[in-house]
């Protein structure tokens, strides 16, 4: 297996850590004033691969799906029922299905990137792409929200029925924080410290196993056995976090979404 870090690291014998620098990469080059590092490379691999996926996935479909269509299918359908008509009932699950796909998947195929060799660094683990995403989020709700009753909407959300009126001096200030300022914030940084953590975990062990093998050698290197068989195991556990943050992202929208367009409102 290639190791998920390139040798980063000894300095005179000694070892040496990962860095919170392995996220702020120096540019590689420059088209028209737009600066491409490493993680933009890495994202717009993860583009490239993700439209391939789907345009050879659906350019010839048949009637009886051969196995990558089957696949493909299975992907979107799992969107579609268990995270959109599940949530959102038919009506509107079909009405957000676009934006509930193309959040689960791009989501999911940055992230994988990050247990990729050579590549070894995810797309979402610096913060403008997670903001944006939880930003497109955030208007999708508040729209629906409107959409679905403009004059009620900020009115329920921020004077929940039922609560007693002398209530409202504290009840409204917290959902007023809850609902429209730390439901962008939260969806922003459990995406992106997930994705950070698993990266510099991975980091951590493939660079203590180069250290015990090829710097400290003798007896040592047995230490490097254990740090590899624990970044292999951290490798497969970082797939599982990179599906299960994808999965949690587009379910939280659809979640915000159905608050939204529920009846009281």
């Amino acid at each position: 297996m290639n190791l998920l870090v390139q040798a980063a690291s000894s300095d005179g014998g000694s070892f040496q850590g990962p860095s919170i620098n392995e996220f702020f990469p120096p540019t590689l080059f420059t088209i028209g004033g737009l600066e491409f590092n490493r993680i933009v490379l890495v994202r717009l691999f993860a583009l490239v691969v993700l439209i391939l996926v789907f345009w050879l996935g659906t350019r010839k479909m048949t009637i009886v799906p051969g196995r990558f269509q089957s696949v493909v299918e299975m992907g979107l359908d799992f969107v579609r029922v268990n995270i959109g008509e599940d949530l959102l009932g038919r009506k509107d699950g079909r009405r957000f299905l676009p934006l509930l796909t193309t959040i689960f998947f791009m989501i999911l195929f940055f992230n994988l990137t990050g247990a990729i060799p050579f590549l070894n660094i995810a797309g979402t683990s610096v913060i403008a792409l997670p903001m944006l995403l939880a930003i497109v989020a955030y208007v999708t709700f508040i729209y629906a929200g409107i959409k679905k009753s403009p004059k009620n909407f900020f009115k329920n959300a921020l004077f929940p029925p039922g609560v007693p009126p002398f209530l409202y001096i504290i009840v409204t200030p917290i959902e007023f924080i809850s609902t429209f300022i730390l439901r962008p914030i939260t969806l922003t940084l459990r995406l992106l410290m997930n994705m950070v953590v698993g990266h510099l975990l991975l980091v951590l062990f493939f660079t203590a196993t180069s250290f015990f093998f090829f710097e400290a050698g003798g007896w040592w290197a047995l230490f490097g056995v254990g740090t590899f068989a624990f970044g292999f195991a951290f490798t497969l556990f970082e797939i599982l976090v990179a599906v299960l943050q994808a999965y949690v992202f587009a379910l939280l929208t659809a979640v915000y979404i159905q608050l939204a367009v529920a009846e009281e409102h």
